[in-house]
């Protein structure tokens, strides 16, 4: 389980030379603006990597540097020892997934996903042989003579995936590809993407502003923020043991206290005082994930902190339903902390208003330098 201390907020890079993606110090200016600041990257060969941040943190841009589509300020673009920051966008070998699909109304799904072959003045069997096997990878192959108004939103993205994927480039790059489906598709969806990507065993970079995505698909996930690299790591690693108060925020849902650390491992926050891991001195931040809190009544038997365990009291302000989840949000002298449980047919609702206890194990404690 987690065990954090303070952490400075470096980001974690990699330093692989033999990456089969490398960006070294990728920049992009407009103006005084500095859309992208220094990026430096290394994506090994056959790993899903996500590009993860709120819009504006440069991930896009940077999928469009490496796809040829904008020009770098500074910096360089390496695949497989080839530096390619200047070759042109048609000769570098991927294949882009946009987020508006970007297909050709008036041409069939066949036609659409033969047009990048075409191009490239291949024999006419062989582009058949070759269509016939993408339309088959993403099932679409009883589809090939529709055009893309007589298709769904997830039989589209099906054909965008499968046109980028047919000419067999070296990078698959997609920019936020499944932001215009619905929550089911995104599901089933995601699920494809990655089967497909793992069994050609391709390197992609996937560009996204949702988590879930970024956690469920990739193999590294990049944190970005204002232009600069945050935190890179498994999914697991940004999760359990983020960078800096951003990471732990945006990759995934947190409660956020403030205190003053008494350097013998405890922090006061407001009254009351709670243990956390390590030693920290000064101003901090505290961060606990809301499923690994649990809402008690007090003057139960569960009331009570031991050994390991925190406890803050105070009072019910609401309860919202979300399905398979029951979020209880909690006033504790005047900031809200939200706990989640899981729901149980119905069952498990307590009345607003009245006086609990929140408690959490010590080791599931983030602790951050105020200002981090």
């Amino acid at each position: 389980m987690m065990h954090q201390t303070i952490r400075s907020g470096s980001p974690t890079l990699s330093d692989d030379r033999d990456a089969h993606l490398r960006l070294d110090g990728l920049t992009k200016r407009y103006g005084d603006s500095v859309a992208v600041a220094a990026l430096d990257l290394a994506v090994p060969k056959g790993e899903l990597v996500a590009l993860l941040g709120p819009s504006g943190c440069g991930k896009t841009t940077t999928l469009r540097m490496v796809a040829g589509l904008i020009k770098p300020t500074d910096g360089r673009i390496v695949v497989a020892s080839q530096d390619i920051t200047q070759v042109p966008t048609y000769r570098r070998d991927m294949g882009l997934v946009f987020q508006s699909y970007a297909l050709f109304p008036h041409m069939t799904v066949a036609k659409n996903v033969a047009f990048g072959l075409e191009m490239r003045s291949l024999p006419k069997p062989e582009i058949e042989r070759r269509v016939k096997e993408a339309l088959a990878m993403v099932r679409l192959e009883a589809l090939a003579e529709r055009k893309p108004r007589e298709l769904s939103g997830g039989q589209q993205q099906r054909v965008a995936l499968a046109r980028a994927l047919v000419i067999r480039p070296s990078i698959l790059l997609l920019d936020e590809p499944l932001s215009n489906l619905d929550a089911k598709l995104r599901d089933e969806m995601r699920n494809e993407i990655r089967d497909i990507q793992q069994s050609l065993g391709i390197t992609a970079v996937f560009v996204t502003h949702d988590q879930v995505e970024a956690l469920s698909m990739c193999d590294k996930v990049v944190v970005m923020r204002g232009g600069k690299l945050e935190q890179m790591g498994t999914p697991v690693e940004v999760y359990e043991h983020p960078a800096t108060p951003f990471v732990a925020s945006f990759v995934g849902r947190t409660n956020r206290l403030e205190g003053i650390a008494q350097g013998d491992g405890r922090v006061a926050i407001g009254s009351m005082a709670v243990q956390v891991p390590g030693r920290p001195g000064g101003k901090v931040e505290i961060m606990i994930r809301p499923h690994r809190m649990k809402l008690v009544d007090v003057g139960s038997g569960e009331d009570a902190a031991s050994e390991g365990v925190n406890r803050l009291a105070g009072s019910l302000t609401r309860v919202t339903f979300v399905g398979d989840l029951l979020q209880y949000h909690v006033d504790v002298d005047g900031t809200e902390i939200v706990v989640e449980a899981a729901s149980d047919h119905g069952r498990g609702f307590r009345k607003v208003g009245a006086p609990v206890a929140v408690l959490w194990r010590v080791e599931d404690t983030m602790v951050f330098g105020r200002g981090a």
